[in-house]
Order: structure tokens, then sequence, then C-alpha cells
């Protein structure tokens, strides 16, 4: 796709080089996530999200479950690996803990990129250890890896490609996330 224009959203020295996927796209993509997902799980399902930028996306997959006749709870983890950084700490930190209940419930982890597999993998096994008799994962972009992770989502929603991304959530030392497409810096 073309290059975007600067805009005031994107500070200046950050610059989007490609939009890899509208808007429109990601909307689409969210949609027939949700559509596979629904089958999957039920009310009493407590969709865990994966904070920060698993935000964007458990928004609007959730509100998609909702059409689909699915209406999940929802509870959120605050993961760090990464800093600010552009490569991974290699260890995750836990920020904020789950508050819900999970003893006997189905969990749903939800984030927006699979990149080391870090945070996924922390994720689960922190819902695993909170009780959940079955834990999915769910994420919106796969990116590739040249090792085999320790764990692989359940369900997602692209194949992106080994580049920077920005954008629905995706971040460059916590900017750019609010981009309503995904753009690639490099």
């Amino acid at each position: 796709m073309r290059r975007p224009a600067m805009t005031k959203a994107e500070p200046a020295g950050l610059e989007v080089r490609e939009i890899l996927l509208t808007e429109a796209q990601i909307a689409e993509k969210v949609a027939g996530l949700a559509r596979a997902i629904a089958p999957r799980i039920d009310d009493d399902t407590v969709a865990v999200c994966l904070l920060t930028g698993g935000l964007w996306f458990a928004a609007d997959l959730t509100r998609a479950l909702a059409r689909e006749g699915r209406h999940v709870r929802f509870d959120a983890l605050w993961l760090a690996s990464y800093g600010d950084e552009r490569a991974s700490l290699g260890r995750c930190e836990v920020r904020a803990d789950l508050q819900r209940p999970l003893a006997g419930r189905r969990a749903l982890v939800i984030d927006d990129v699979f990149d080391t597999g870090l945070s996924l993998s922390e994720a689960h096994r922190l819902v695993r250890d909170a009780g959940a008799a079955e834990v999915l994962t769910c994420v919106f972009a796969t990116k590739p890896w040249p090792k085999p992770r320790a764990i692989q989502p359940d369900f997602s929603a692209w194949d992106a490609p080994a580049r920077f991304l920005v954008g629905y959530g995706m971040d460059a030392a916590g900017a750019l996330r609010g981009l309503p497409y995904i753009g690639a810096m490099d």
C-alpha cells in the first residue's frame, strides 16, 4: 500500500513507511476471528487482555464476539517484556495481575502481536495457575520467528511480516499505538 502522509498523530522522527492493513481490513479480520472463536467459548468465558498493546484488539474482538452471541467477561493482565525497546528484554514482568476469579472457567487470552512468544507463554501460565479450566490464546498478528516457540496461539487473525509494526496497539516506545491502521516503520 502507499506510504501514508505524516499526520499530526505521528510525532516527528516516527515515520510510518508503509500501511500494511487498513482500518477496514483490520475490522474484517477481527470479525472473521470472532466467528471462529465463538463456537469454542461460552458466556462464562473470561477474556484476559494483555495490556497495554492488546487493548485495541480486545475491545474490537469482544464487541465482535457479542455480535456473534458471545458475551464474555473481561479482565486484564499487565505484562512487560519490551519496555521502550524494539527487542524483547528476554524476561516478562507482571505489573498488574488478574482481578476476576478464573477457577473452573474457560479463559481467552488476547494480545496484539505474537513475536517472541514470551508474553503469551507467561500469560498462559499465569491464567492456568489461577485455576482456569481451559486456556485459549488469541492474537491479532503472528510474526515469523527463526526458532520454534514454546507456545503457539490458538487463534490468529493475520500472519504479519517480520517488520517493525505500529498502530492498532503496537508501538514505538509508547507512541503510535492509536493509529487506526497497521503500518511498518522499516
